[in-house]
């Protein structure tokens, strides 16, 4: 018994369209490419029929149908393909594009930063660590600019001071006084693995109260060792 009209499809919905032409008393038709079971569409001669009762398709190859065909009879197959939502991430594609923003919540896995020196590729990573103290980062479009304190600035002691467009001058400060706020062990985890020593060109250095600086087996503490609190 044939039922209804043709489905009307959302944007949403990829399908495709087989057409095959009946010799008399056919039942048994081939869909080209397959389909997926519970998602076709099949029609006589323009009319829908309905699942079971007009025709059987369990095999995701073949569709049979209950009253057989009638010589040039159109049968028609409507493939339900996928789901496709506008701008989703599809797992499969090398690349692709999409529009508006994108957040993610949680971690990102397989991203990659590009690192550089002075302007020169020296590779990538997934993580960027900074360890101590007066860094310092400016932002051009999508490039961030990095100086790392007695890195090549300034006099290359102590903290660089900049001119007043942000590039470097000659010129760096040390500070005559600083503090300790938390306990430390300096030792071969993080002075070296063999006996070395410890410096800090900093003239006074003030441990708070309750705060216990350890010196490690090995090391050597020398406090302003460039001798400025003689000056």
């Amino acid at each position: 018994m044939a039922l209804g009209n043709p489905i009307s499809l959302t944007n949403n919905v990829a399908s495709r369209l087989v057409s095959a032409t009946a010799t008399a008393g056919q039942t048994t038709f081939t869909v080209s490419g397959g389909y997926r079971i519970n998602a076709i569409s099949v029609y006589r001669n323009g009319v829908k029929l309905s699942d079971n009762e007009d025709f059987t398709a369990s095999d995701g190859s073949t569709v049979i149908l209950v009253n057989a065909a009638s010589l040039s009879d159109t049968i028609s197959f409507e493939i339900f393909d996928d789901f496709r939502v506008a701008d989703a991430i599809v797992s499969a594609a090398s690349s692709q594009t999409v529009s508006g923003n994108l957040t993610v919540t949680g971690d990102l896995f397989g991203a990659q930063i590009g690192v550089q020196s002075g302007g020169v590729n020296i590779g990538i990573a997934k993580t960027l660590n900074f360890i101590g103290s007066g860094n310092t980062f400016s932002q051009t479009g999508d490039t961030i600019d990095i100086s790392i304190s007695g890195g090549g600035g300034g006099g290359g002691l102590g903290t660089a001071i900049n001119f007043s467009d942000g590039t470097t001058s000659p010129f760096s400060y040390i500070d005559r006084t600083t503090s300790v706020t938390e306990n430390m062990l300096l030792d071969t985890t993080v002075a070296g693995e063999s006996d070395s020593y410890i410096v800090s060109v900093i003239p006074n250095i003030n441990i708070n109260s309750g705060v216990a600086v350890t010196v490690g087996a090995g090391k050597t503490m020398i406090i302003d060792v460039l001798q400025i609190g003689d000056l």
